[in-house]
């Protein structure tokens, strides 16, 4: 057939020519008479209706309709012309397009051929280039995702802020359950909900402190200063971890396979601990080790004391140096998880209309600063306000912060017991002689009768020889253990430096009254600075409770019956945790990546001995596949595997019908595993 009877039917329209658009004939029908099936199937539907109008409708109705005349006229009509628009011009075009479709197989096959004559590129471009078929839509594509994103995000703010108000309606919260959800109260290191010093009955301050785990980063956070060695190392050992968990996991499922004990959490754990040595080794100094089977001994030991800056006087683009500087930080794994962690609280705080007028990055120290108003004078600012801080803090730098709360906590105590010191003594001396004031003044004139009458005669020792342990502030502070002491609380000496407050204030109220002499009121005005620094010192965060990570440090004040800036920051909080932090992970859940099947082995049960069967080899799933459609439905299908102890007749099981097996498939009635 030549190209003269294949015409191409973009290019022809005709309603009888064979192939060509619009037409009602077709080169795939190869010549039927179509005219004649037509006209017998109208035929056929026309008498059908006639047919049911004769049988339904009474007899003075028919004799009024021209059943044999006008009426099949018009029923036929009516049908040719229906069936002959829709139905058989669908299957004319279907066909075509079909036609097409293998003549451009064929066209594209051939071209293929030629194009072995032809250079490879030239042949790639012009079938790139192309005709009308070939149109690039993945800009589109990537366009409607992005617009589907940006609404799913809106939206699920939305449900978001409306399940938060409604919560806090409902439950009429006002602590910390109230601003933050539970899936992320791992997270909380302190939530303090206080009175305003200046407006006590109507503003409060919240004080929220957030440690998300280094672990827990979606994106990792490095230090500016860290070297290349460290970058890439980091990278390495991601890779090892990643490989040995993908080996695992496939321990696992050839197990599940076959029907084994799955592994516990245990042997999860040992069996990751022994393919370490697998992957990498400590000999640092051999070339052939294998932490160098990947990056080369030269390659590290070049990238060991290389930064984020190269010096200008010994730069040089043709080193290797600065060319595996420069492939790194292409990459961007310096800045990319911090720089990740601000653009998205910016956002967040710009989606959820609370703007800022101060933001601070420090870039090169990982600290970002942001305030809602520039001013740091309280005296100025209104009463719905934030402050953000955050910093990220590697072990070395909450070394040097504890070290410098230390400090920070003796400097109080000293300046506390120094106004404690001054005070007894003027208490001490405002006493007139003589006259009883508190119970030392009493016990001081009874001493000597209590040791003649009482302890002389019992043998036990007077009040004023035994030691004092209990310094009537707090309770004995148990002593420390490693524990301790690697994570200080100091929550026992705080509660005696602020029981000290209270008892030198009622000092001074007991020694002046209503009396306000100079003494006094310079007392007073220390205790009063004292008090005010070591509330702030108490407010901020221990650093003896901080992992390293990202900390996020938010100061809220708001009022107490608006409560804005308050229901707003606990939006902007979780939404930032869920877009930033992993999220708490429980190894004895996530490890479980396949399940068990209900099927028991000994469903099928008889009366007759067991027969022992031959071990049958495995197949895969598409050799199984291909056997059932080798057969027909009335055929049988070849079992892979029969079922042990199946009596006759018995229903046959997936594996034994040649169907692959469920993922996770494996024998009931085992002990189940731990979770």
């Amino acid at each position: 057939m030549g190209t003269i009877d294949l015409p191409k039917s973009p290019n022809v329209f005709h309603p009888e020519k064979p192939s060509a658009v619009g037409s009602r004939n077709s080169l795939a029908q190869e010549y039927r008479d179509q005219q004649a099936e037509v006209n017998q199937l109208l035929e056929e539907e026309a008498n059908k209706v006639i047919h049911h109008l004769t049988a339904k409708l009474p007899k003075d109705v028919l004799e009024r309709l021209d059943v044999m005349g006008g009426l099949k006229e018009k029923l036929y009509n009516y049908f040719n012309q229906n069936y002959q628009n829709m139905f058989n011009r669908y299957m004319v075009t279907a066909e075509d397009e079909m036609v097409k479709k293998v003549r451009n197989f064929i066209d594209r096959e051939e071209t293929n051929v030629l194009a072995r004559y032809t250079p490879d590129e030239i042949s790639k471009l012009l079938d790139a280039v192309g005709g009308a078929d070939k149109f690039n839509t993945g800009e589109i594509e990537k366009s409607i995702v992005n617009m589907y994103g940006h609404l799913q995000g809106h939206v699920q703010r939305g449900i978001n802020e409306l399940e938060t108000h409604t919560n806090t309606l409902l439950r009429q919260k006002m602590d910390t359950g109230a601003f933050i959800r539970g899936e992320n109260a791992y997270s909380v290191v302190k939530c303090a909900f206080k009175d305003n010093i200046k407006r006590p009955v109507n503003i409060t301050d919240v004080k929220m402190s957030i440690n998300v785990l280094e672990s827990e980063l979606i994106s990792p956070i490095f230090h500016y200063q860290v070297t290349m060695e460290f970058l890439v190392k980091d990278l390495l050992s991601k890779h090892i971890i990643d490989q040995i968990d993908r080996d695992v996991e496939k321990l696992k499922d050839s197990l599940v396979d076959r029907g084994a004990e799955e592994l516990s959490d245990s042997e999860i754990l040992f069996t990751k601990i022994g393919k370490v040595e697998a992957h990498t080794d400590d000999d640092i100094t051999n070339e052939r080790s294998r932490r160098y089977s990947m990056v080369s001994k030269s390659i590290m030991e070049k990238l060991s004391d290389l930064r984020a800056e190269i010096d200008p006087d010994s730069f040089d683009q043709l080193n290797v140096r600065e060319n595996l500087k420069k492939i790194i930080d292409m990459e961007n794994i310096r800045n990319r998880g911090f720089n990740t962690a601000i653009n998205s609280i910016t956002s967040i705080l710009d989606t959820s209309k609370m703007g800022y007028q101060y933001i601070e990055n420090l870039k090169n120290g990982r600290e970002l600063i942001i305030r809602e108003y520039e001013d740091t004078d309280v005296e100025n600012l209104p009463d719905e306000r934030y402050q953000i801080k955050m910093k990220y803090l590697d072990n070395a730098q909450l070394n040097e912060e504890r070290k410098a709360y230390d400090t920070q906590f003796k400097s109080f105590e000293t300046e506390v017991l120094h106004v404690w010191d001054i005070i007894q003594v003027m208490y001490e001396g405002s006493k007139r002689f003589g006259r009883i004031t508190d119970f030392k003044d009493l016990a001081k004139k009874y001493r000597k009768a209590v040791r003649t009458k009482i302890k002389d005669k019992t043998g036990d020792p007077v009040y004023e020889e035994i030691d004092k342990v209990w310094d009537e502030f707090s309770f004995v502070k148990p002593a420390e253990t490693e524990v301790e002491r690697s994570n200080r609380t100091y929550l026992h000496e705080k509660n005696r430096i602020r029981q000290q407050f209270i008892l030198m204030r009622k000092s001074l109220n007991g020694m002046y009254g209503h009396q306000y002499p100079v003494e006094r009121r310079v007392v007073e005005d220390r205790l009063f600075f004292l008090e005010g620094r070591y509330s702030l010192f108490d407010y901020m965060i221990n650093p003896y409770h901080i992992q390293p990570g990202l900390i996020l440090d938010i100061d809220i004040t708001s009022i107490k019956r608006k409560k804005a800036t308050l229901n707003s920051m606990a939006n902007v909080l979780n939404e930032f945790l869920h877009g930033v932090s992993k999220g708490f992970q429980d190894a004895a859940f996530a490890s479980f990546s396949r399940r068990r099947s209900t099927v028991r082995a000994d469903i099928n049960q008889s009366f007759g001995p067991a027969v022992e069967e031959p071990p049958v080899t495995p197949r895969s799933a598409s050799s199984a596949y291909l056997d059932i459609l080798n057969f027909g439905a009335d055929d049988s299908i070849p079992a892979i595997a029969a079922p042990k102890g199946g009596a006759a007749g018995g229903r046959r099981s997936k594996a034994s019908a040649g169907l692959p097996k469920r993922a996770g498939a494996g024998k009931r009635g085992r002990k189940p595993s731990k979770r």
